[in-house]
């Protein structure tokens, strides 16, 4: 089994979304943000070579949407999908399974290319996609509030292929022999958490339960989180597990840190180590 970390980009929200009620004097001090304040964050993924299958989990904003979208989220940084999976030796073409912890544009844009005669197809023709039902329903048919993060360029194409298989919604559900799947319901309906067993440790990939380390602290909650209070209870639980278990933290949104693991401290779980994925 071997783990490659794949950068997509960044790209930039606002910081007062992405830290909900605390106050940017606070927040400002780990992510600052510019004169328009927004932060930059990273859209990073990972691909996991387990046997025969090649697995991409998440896959960031993708390249077909109009300038007009685009530059609201100012992309940047010189990384791409393509680059990435090339400087590992792979092609989209090798990619088995999409794994998407959930269907947010900035989560799985990439799953889908558009052609010059305007028609969408599946960006990885050899591979099948999985997501699970209760959440896939929730996307399709989205709430006013989170409609505008799930957008049906990314979705009904996938669907059409016939490529779209669901997962079970049951928490610590097997995917492979080394990855387990675990839910969050907080940021959205059914966001799945892959839970990967490498070399002795767990590797838990955090998606937007926890975008980077500067939301460790249970407050920091994102104002795009559509149940806070949940999304609170979940960090809680999720976080005391990991400082229990000495889990690994894969960072999906911080802009520097790949990994962490976590301590309990007088002011309550923190950071103890950050590292990158190559150094595990």
């Amino acid at each position: 089994m071997k783990l490659f970390t794949i950068e997509t980009g960044f790209f930039k929200l606002d910081g007062g979304a992405m830290f909900g009620v605390v106050p940017k004097s606070i927040w400002q001090k780990t992510n600052p943000a510019d004169e328009l304040n927004l932060c930059t964050w990273a859209m990073r993924c990972l691909l996991v070579q387990d046997g025969d299958r090649l697995i991409l989990i998440d896959n960031g904003i993708g390249n077909k949407q109009d300038e007009r979208f685009l530059k609201h989220y100012h992309l940047h940084g010189d990384d791409t999908l393509e680059k990435s999976l090339a400087k590992n030796g792979f092609s989209k073409d090798d990619i088995t399974d999409v794994f998407l912890t959930h269907l947010h544009f900035d989560h799985c844009g990439g799953s889908i290319d558009k052609l010059e005669d305007g028609s969408f197809v599946p960006a990885f023709k050899n591979a099948t996609y999985w997501s699970n039902a209760e959440h896939w329903q929730w996307a399709i048919e989205p709430n006013d509030r989170e409609k505008a993060s799930f957008l049906k360029e990314n979705l009904l194409p996938i669907q059409e292929s016939g490529k779209l298989k669901f997962i079970d919604c049951v928490d610590g559900i097997n995917f492979t022999n080394n990855i387990k799947i675990r839910f969050a319901f907080g940021h959205t309906e059914s966001m799945m958490l892959p839970q990967i067993s490498y070399k002795g440790k767990t590797i838990l990939y955090m998606a937007d339960l926890l975008p980077s380390i500067g939301h460790i602290p249970l407050p920091y909650v994102m104002a795009y989180d559509m149940f806070p209070l949940k999304t609170l209870i979940e960090k809680k639980e999720f976080l005391a597990e990991a400082v229990k278990n000495a889990y690994i933290l894969f960072l999906e949104h911080d802009p520097i840190n790949e990994c962490c693991t976590l301590q309990d401290t007088e002011k309550g779980i923190r950071v103890k180590d950050t590292f990158k994925l190559i150094q595990v």
